[in-house]
């Protein structure tokens, strides 16, 4: 597998690195490793005796992570694998005290720059989507199987795109008459869908469409909040969790899964005395997200969305 051209620049590398408060003799997981910026900079900071878990769905990405990781290679164990899976994973390789635990949540550079993916509405490819490269469901089986009103959910829901109706109704149209095989077919279909004043300002027309159909094929929204109780729950008092996220969708599962954590006693407020037992399990060390510098948004646009929040095991 060539990774010669794997490329992905950290967002928000000092910030996190800087969130974990790490300690070099404990474990630590990754759960989005990527090209490694960020797991190379934890493992960079572990002793002989700290331990790095790097989880990734995309094996390109895992083999980008291992030639970069090379002098790390002691301390670290690669898993292919949805960070979803956290939790067994870690219960498998008996981990149940955590140091620490970091996620990126978006998708990665080369993932959008390798055209044959058929992540961006920019080049002309199959319709896939796939992070994980072996799983089934693929762009193509969404947009041309999903039911018109399947289609118009995931667009809302997922792209938060009010022409919804219009896209799925194009899509599925257009679809009687051949299968819509490429993202160029289906990114002048949806550009046909939009009227034209509203393709005037803002984004790409098909920027909101493309990521709710990317969400649906790689499932992203339903693995967070597991994860992060997961982390939570395997995790050494004073471990940090801190997760990147790129749009709201993301950002409001980590932040209401963060304060389902970190809320006490669910008792009615007329019981004399709490009965449920429920104890907070983290600190929000985040009131508000923290977001990145003029100087990164000046060197790495990408990451002008960015929002890190972070929370502590108490």
């Amino acid at each position: 597998m060539n990774t010669t051209h794997f490329s992905h620049v950290s967002v928000l590398l000092e910030e996190c690195i800087d969130s974990l408060s790490i300690q070099p003799d404990r474990t630590y997981v990754d759960c989005t490793t990527g090209g490694g910026g960020h797991s190379y900079e934890i493992a960079a900071r572990l002793s002989g005796k700290g331990r790095l878990i790097c989880f990734d769905r995309d094996e390109a990405a895992l083999a980008a992570a291992r030639e970069r990781l090379t002098p790390f290679l002691d301390r670290i164990t690669f898993c292919h694998a949805n960070f979803n899976e956290l939790g067994s994973v870690l219960d498998e390789l008996k981990i149940n005290d955590l140091g620490g635990v970091l996620a990126d949540l978006g998708c990665s550079s080369h993932q959008f720059d390798t055209p044959e993916r058929g992540f961006s509405y920019q080049h002309n490819a199959p319709l896939d989507m796939r992070m994980d490269t072996g799983a089934e469901k693929t762009a193509y089986t969404v947009v041309n199987t999903y039911s018109e009103q399947e289609l118009r959910r995931i667009i809302f829901e997922y792209g938060e795109e009010r022409f919804a109706p219009r896209i799925a109704q194009r899509i599925c149209e257009a679809r009687q008459q051949a299968p819509i095989a490429t993202t160029g077919q289906l990114t002048d279909l949806i550009r046909a869908a939009i009227p034209q004043k509203a393709r005037e300002n803002g984004p790409h027309p098909a920027k909101r469409t493309f990521q709710a159909i990317r969400i649906e094929v790689n499932a992203e929204l339903d693995a967070i909040a597991p994860m992060i109780e997961a982390a939570a729950a395997r995790m050494l008092p004073g471990g940090r969790i801190s997760l990147i996220s790129f749009h709201s969708l993301e950002d409001r599962i980590v932040k209401q899964t963060f304060a389902k954590l970190s809320s006490g006693c669910e008792c009615p407020r007329d019981f004399p005395v709490c009965v449920c037992g429920k104890k907070a399990a983290v600190d929000i060390l985040t009131k508000k997200p923290i977001l990145p510098s003029e100087h990164e948004l000046i060197i790495n646009p990408r990451s002008r969305s960015a929002k890190l929040r972070v929370c502590e095991k108490l």
